[in-house]
């Protein structure tokens, strides 16, 4: 799948990060205790920290094993709304999100998953599209209903949400496939 830099939807530009991005993402979202309530990494205490989240995501998308894209409005590319990320692993695809809560309710995490769902599954080879969300994180299962993903499952004990607990949680699986 190729590693395109940007993508562009009707309201919003998805671009690789950038070190410099590291404060606005901190502010926007990295810190906040709602934002991160169903996250798979803890929220974060300083904008150091979400440098160094930054500096993986970048060795991640130099080795091609995951792409994350900062969401910004179109006309404010340097204003984060939240990220956006996409995970192969053979003929499938991953993503995972997460965005500010002063623009939850106004589609852009439906806008974004969309795009890139339906971009993926366009692609040569990638057969489904899924995600998961925490069991009780009913926002992110309506996103994923919203982006065309059919519920597919309760997965038990699935992964960790160490903002809400330290064990592992159930979640739901969503998924499109071509």
């Amino acid at each position: 799948m190729p590693a395109y830099e940007r993508f562009l939807t009707s309201r919003l530009l998805l671009r690789k990060p950038l070190l410099l991005d590291a404060e606005a993402v901190f502010s926007a979202y990295a810190s906040d205790a709602q934002v991160t309530r169903y996250v798979t990494w803890r929220q974060h205490e300083s904008a150091e920290i979400t440098k160094g989240f930054l500096t993986r995501c970048l060795r991640e998308w130099a080795d091609g094993s995951h792409l994350s894209y900062i969401i910004t409005p179109i006309a404010e590319p340097s204003r984060p709304l939240g990220m956006i990320s996409v995970r192969r692993k053979q003929e499938r695809v991953l993503f995972g999100y997460v965005l500010s809560q002063r623009v939850w309710g106004r589609g852009f995490a439906t806008e974004a998953l969309s795009y890139l769902v339906n971009w993926s599954l366009a692609q040569e080879g990638v057969w489904r599209a899924s995600a998961f969300c925490d069991v009780d994180n009913t926002a992110s299962a309506r996103v994923m209903e919203k982006s065309g993903l059919s519920f597919e499952g309760l997965l038990r004990r699935y992964i960790m949400h160490p903002n809400v607990s330290d064990e592992p949680r159930d979640c739901l699986m969503y998924a499109k496939v071509r």
